[in-house]
């Protein structure tokens, strides 16, 4: 299987350690994976501050540079839901018939990562260990769009070592969305609260999620109030194994 990583723009620019994550977790499993020089942004920021036309650039170029792949592997709900759900509309809306059939080839072997474990390699124990008390905050991009259901939670219960921690109303939204954080920051502050009380009452050493953007958000609110609970993303999770330890 011809496998590429779409590490997307903020894991690349400031979380790159989950990319690297991803593929020692894949070439684990005996998967080989590339990282397609020519990949951008998906264009997720612009289409969310209504820049549609500005956008369309992206869409091209994210078809370009995956092109060929049997499956395109991202680290991010949020960025893959993106490509998924308004790549194939923005491609139709153009009037481009080439692209909008390039584009809708391509965005069916786009997965999120505990989707491609789960249901194209068929695995939920990926020989993970990591000794630590976490809590699993379900992002609402893979809750609400890419609909990842219980995927990432069947892949941390299978770590060993793991004490793995319900989070209180795990649902509600941290209060991140991109520029809404920006543009609504009080409420999304208030948000952001909320999340972290849960996430304190649960006592884990550690909080996952699939998006880092959302770990970004709900990271800084847990340093500034010294709770000392740490974030880490599932794929680092995974990653993680016992000889890494010794």
């Amino acid at each position: 299987m011809k496998v590429a990583l779409f590490i997307t723009c903020l894991n690349d620019t400031m979380f790159p350690g989950t990319g690297k994550a991803v593929v020692r977790l894949l070439n684990r499993l005996g998967h080989e994976v590339d990282f397609p020089q020519a990949q951008t942004c998906c264009g997720q920021m612009h289409f969310n501050t209504g820049y549609r036309r500005q956008a369309l650039p992206l869409v091209r170029g994210f078809a370009d540079a995956f092109a060929g792949y049997d499956a395109v592997v991202t680290p991010s709900a949020s960025c893959g839901a993106m490509v998924r759900d308004w790549h194939p509309r923005l491609a139709a809306d153009s009037g481009d018939r080439a692209l909008a059939a390039r584009v809708q080839a391509l965005t069916p072997k786009v997965y999120e990562l505990s989707e491609f474990l789960v249901d194209v390699l068929g695995v939920t124990d990926v020989g993970a260990y990591f000794p630590h008390r976490v809590t699993y905050h379900p992002t609402c991009h893979s809750m609400r769009m890419l609909h990842v259901g219980d995927r990432p939670l069947r892949l941390l219960r299978a770590v060993r070592g793991i004490d793995l921690v319900e989070l209180p109303e795990a649902a509600e939204c941290c209060g991140f969305g991109g520029t809404f954080a920006l543009k609504n920051s009080e409420v999304s502050a208030a948000m952001c609260a909320d999340k972290v009380t849960n996430v304190r009452r649960t006592g884990a050493e550690a909080l996952c999620a699939a998006d880092n953007s959302c770990l970004m958000h709900i990271g800084g609110a847990l340093s500034r109030t010294r709770s000392g609970v740490r974030t880490v993303h599932l794929a680092e999770i995974l990653a993680s194994t016992e000889e890494d330890r010794t």
